[in-house]
């Protein structure tokens, strides 16, 4: 990710911080779940507690995405923690997806080309990250 992109990451997830955890991971699971309905059974907790640990982890993400190195080790503890839940590389992608949806819906018309690209290239990072712990596991 380039520097640009961090600071537009930074910037946009701001926006998110303003507004109720359980409404922002709602809208995300909502749509993870409506696309993909078989990957409700890897989840024992409820609505509120998911959406909770999610916006925890994306802030804590977002938080230290300038070290990815210091990131990486609780990326890749992470992805050993989501093997148990059942969780496979390929579902990687839809997560990614979701997450996208959720955050244009959020920013609204602050959703550009430049913004997707970042987050996309914010996502690719982590994910890749975790597949490949996930991998070696």
């Amino acid at each position: 990710m380039t520097e640009q992109q961090t600071k537009l990451i930074k910037t946009t997830w701001a926006t998110f911080q303003k507004i109720d955890p359980l409404l922002v991971g709602g809208v995300f699971y909502e749509k993870l779940f409506s696309d993909h309905p078989s990957f409700r059974r890897m989840f024992s907790n409820t609505k509120e507690t998911q959406s909770e640990k999610i916006i925890a982890m994306l802030n804590y993400i977002v938080s230290h995405i300038e070290t990815i190195e210091e990131l990486s080790e609780s990326l890749k503890n992470l992805a050993a923690r989501h093997l148990n839940y059942g969780v496979k590389p390929e579902y990687y992608r839809s997560v990614g997806i979701a997450l996208l949806w959720m955050l244009q819906q959020g920013l609204g018309s602050d959703w550009d080309n430049e913004v997707r690209e970042a987050w996309t290239a914010c996502y690719n990072t982590i994910s890749g990250i975790m597949i490949e712990a996930a991998n070696v596991n």
